[in-house]
């Protein structure tokens, strides 16, 4: 058979993502801080957006008396409309249209903001110094250690040995490499190294600068003058039977009474295990919720969280340009195109809000008992559920449930916590696996601290209870909760 080369055409039909639509599905499941984030970046990017002026401003009560229409997108007066939006998202069927009349939209769309809230009463809320403009940053383990070293060395090679040691601390505070390390590094000899990183471990925070866990706790109990205690003894020799928790083993070992062992170990506890925990710098993460769930009287009431969202409208000075004629050529296309991307942006907004209420009041409607009793009456939910009932692809439910989190009255929640898979019982309704590990949490929490139960007892305790559940799936919603097993829960006395 002779091959050749040739050309041929041929039709196909296949489903493109539109920049626009890219934009629609981006916005829908970003959280709220993070759409804050991409509203202000676009509002730099595109000169068709501004911020609308606040409710209370002069030139809002102006609008409001020459009649000029509101943009009004709540929730309960669109949901009649349809969310082809959403469908879009998450079938990727509906394609978004290039071509427009951009000027004739103008006399149509009203530059009425897109939330019901504002930034603020600034005029330049970007010049505004920022909350964290206020606060210190956080002095970390290496700062406070160098610090106080710079008073301690005695000449600059000292400096530099200490700034070795120290950079070599772990988060911690415990030191990392050998002096033959440190030497090797510092171009010193080992006995030098071990006398700076003696006088290292002598600094603030107690037991800095140890290699291993007993040596941390011997540093501190010399620091209390009990380098001699029989806590000092069990740090250096029998740690491992204080982790069994082998309280008679440890009286036979250091020939002690029951007594005198309970003291010198309530004396280790007391101590530091990780020096530097205090310096870490791990910023707290704050979670603003997106809807919050209200009870007025015998209902629960919805509302969208838009505190803090910026309310953008179209520029009024590039729309008169554009209405008047007076852009021509390359500005009218540049102002045509960025026109139409903030009319999207606008209503993508608008769209993702209304279907971010929708889903939160179907879940909700499933979820009633948890609002009204709490986690023990969580009901199983999943994506097919809530998409067939809103007729949207299971796709779009997720993007809307992922980190986007609810205030209730029972707590503060991500949306995703709603759905959960089933545990079966023998007789009734199934439940959901958040109530299981709920209910075993609570039975741990009530057992006897120096008796625990096993897995096994806890799965018959469920089973007395109406819940047919295994024992390794005990074991697994356990080590989820963060609950050791049973010989890790006992206490020693």
């Amino acid at each position: 058979m002779a091959l050749d080369l040739r050309l041929s055409q041929k039709q196909t039909q296949v489903m493109v993502m539109t920049p626009q639509l890219q934009q629609a599905i981006k916005l829908l499941q970003l959280g709220q801080m993070e759409l804050v984030d991409e509203i202000n970046q676009e509002m730099l990017e595109n000169p068709m957006l501004e911020l609308a002026p606040p409710p209370d401003s002069a030139e809002a009560a102006s609008k409001d008396s020459m009649g000029d229409p509101e943009y009004d997108q709540t929730p309960d007066s669109e949901r009649r409309e349809g969310d082809e939006f959403a469908e879009s998202a998450g079938s990727s069927e509906e394609n978004v249209r290039e071509e427009f009349d951009w000027e004739n939209y103008l006399g149509e769309y009203s530059s009425a903001p897109s939330t019901s809230l504002n930034v603020g009463s600034h005029e330049n809320p970007e010049e505004t110094p920022g909350f964290e403009s206020f606060v210190a940053a956080k002095t970390s383990l290496s700062e406070h250690l160098s610090w106080q070293w710079r008073f301690t060395a005695k000449n600059d090679e000292d400096l530099v040995l200490g700034s070795a040691v120290i950079g070599n601390l772990n988060d911690d505070g415990y030191l990392m490499s050998t002096n033959e390390e440190l030497a090797q590094e510092t171009k010193s000899t080992p006995e030098e190294m071990a006398a700076v990183v003696a006088r290292i471990q002598e600094l603030d925070p107690p037991g800095v600068a140890a290699r291993d866990l007993p040596e941390c706790l011997l540093l501190q109990l010399k620091r209390l003058d009990l380098d001699d205690s029989l806590a000092a003894e069990i740090c250096r020799s029998h740690l491992n039977l204080v982790e069994k928790k082998d309280l008679p083993g440890l009286c036979r070992a250091l020939k002690a009474s029951k007594e005198e062992v309970v003291m010198a170990i309530d004396a280790i506890r007391a101590l530091e295990p990780r020096p530097g925990r205090a310096f870490n710098n791990s910023d707290s993460i704050y979670v603003t919720p997106d809807v919050y769930i209200s009870k007025i009287g015998d209902e629960y009431v919805i509302t969208l969280n838009e505190d803090g969202m910026p309310k953008l409208r179209l520029s009024k000075e590039y729309r008169r340009m554009l209405t008047n004629k007076e852009a021509q050529g390359e500005t009218k296309k540049y102002l045509n195109e960025k026109l139409k991307g903030a009319a999207f942006l606008i209503r993508s907004i608008h769209q993702r809000q209304r279907t971010i209420y929708r889903v939160t009041e179907a879940i909700f409607k499933v979820q009633r008992d948890f609002l009204d009793y709490g986690v023990e009456h969580l009901r199983p939910l999943v994506l097919r559920d809530i998409a067939e009932e809103l007729g949207f692809h299971e796709s779009t439910i997720s993007r809307v449930t992922t980190n986007k989190y609810v205030y209730t009255p029972q707590g503060l929640f991500e949306l995703k916590y709603f759905f959960d898979s089933p545990i079966n019982r023998f007789q009734g309704e199934a439940l959901a696996s958040e109530s299981v590990k709920n209910r075993i949490k609570q039975i741990i929490s009530a057992e006897d601290p120096q008796k625990p139960l096993s897995d096994q007892r806890i799965v018959e305790i469920l089973r007395g209870s109406n819940i047919d559940i295994a024992r390794r799936t005990v074991a697994k919603y356990r080590e989820m909760l963060g609950l050791g097993s049973s010989s890790e829960r006992r206490q020693m006395y």
